[in-house]
């Protein structure tokens, strides 16, 4: 009962069922490991590591809320090529609602 309403309040772009770790492919999402921060777009699981594509080490948050709520970020290092998240490091992550930064900055 609780959580249906918690499911309530929230946008449907924030209600993601968590069941396995296939269902974050096709989800663009800003993590928070045990030692940095990123953001990427899943495109594949593999074990307990997800595969992201557009991905960006995120030496610089900023002001964490500005960050989440309108996808600005202080410094980031974009990558060119796939990269690999280990769930297993992973503190928490969030929804990134935002265009996926492209350029260093």
């Amino acid at each position: 009962m609780t959580r249906e309403k918690i499911k309530e309040q929230l946008k449907p772009e924030e209600c993601v069922d968590i069941s396995s770790y296939d269902d974050f492919i096709g989800k663009t999402l800003f993590f928070r490991t045990v030692t940095y921060h990123c953001v990427g777009k899943v495109i594949h699981r593999v074990g307990a590591f997800l595969q992201l594509e557009n991905y960006a080490w995120v030496a610089d948050s900023g002001t964490f809320t500005q960050a989440i709520n309108d996808g600005t970020l202080s410094e980031v290092e974009p990558v060119d090529v796939p990269a690999w998240v280990n769930l297993e490091t992973v503190s928490d992550m969030f929804i990134w609602n935002h265009g996926l930064p492209l350029k260093q900055k």
